[in-house]
């Protein structure tokens, strides 16, 4: 199985911890966030990984290199310049059939064999890993019919489906990227379903965070000292 990782990000919402270091070798307690993935993805039983990379590519290569001391066939693709999420799959060369694809900042518990072989069983071109997510919000929320007071619920949680930038890909996906052009994932599956491909989402018992933000991170690296056995099973 082949997964291709997003990591060609400033990281700019995590400043200052990404002033020096690209955001995939923040460390989450003892591991950079992208060793933990790597790991997980390996563990899953994916051989060849590609690194989409960008910003400071070159502490990215030297810290991974060919992904020997991982057990894993590390490759990258480099961008000449920002494509967003999606155009970088336009540069990856020698793609499988069905691909991973995903950002390389996120703490989760997912089992990738499992969203894989959905993907392949269900004879998808695109699967979605979706996680449910819970927003409360501090404050008094009114329901209104026009200018009319109806309700008020105080400090109300919501719930939505959120996607994790977690993705599975049947290759011929890539051709509706733009060459050389940013474009990014949403505008990607929004083009695929006007195309009339095969679209559906994957969910089930597990963990995620987007490791996008400040506070985020500092709330990543204390759930991952708690509960590492559960994002690392094999050590």
């Amino acid at each position: 199985m082949q997964a291709i990782i997003l990591a060609g990000g400033k990281g700019s919402r995590l400043k200052p911890f990404t002033t020096n270091i690209p955001k995939p070798l923040v460390p989450v307690d003892d591991l950079p966030i992208l060793e933990i993935v790597l790991r997980q993805l390996k563990y899953y039983g994916f051989k060849d990984v590609v690194l989409a990379v960008n910003h400071l590519a070159e502490l990215i290569m030297a810290f991974f290199q060919k992904g020997e001391k991982l057990g894993l066939n590390v490759t990258y693709s480099m961008e000449d310049k920002p494509l967003s999420t999606a155009g970088p799959l336009s540069l990856v060369k020698n793609l499988d059939e069905n691909f991973l694809v995903m950002n390389g900042d996120l703490l989760t518990t997912i089992n990738y064999r499992d969203l894989f072989n959905f993907h392949v069983s269900h004879k998808n071109d695109i699967t979605i890993s979706i996680y449910k997510k819970e927003i409360k919000i501090d404050l008094g929320v009114l329901k209104l019919d026009g200018a009319k007071f109806v309700d008020y619920i105080e400090k109300p949680t919501y719930s939505f489906d959120v996607s994790m930038g977690i993705y599975v890909m049947n290759k011929k996906v890539v051709d509706l990227i733009p060459k050389n052009e940013s474009f990014d994932l949403p505008s990607l599956i929004l083009k695929a379903r006007d195309k009339g491909l095969k679209i559906e989402c994957f969910s089930g018992n597990y963990y995620w965070l987007d490791i996008g933000r400040v506070d985020d991170y500092e709330q990543a690296s204390e759930i991952f000292r708690q509960k590492r056995k559960e994002f690392l099973p094999n050590g």
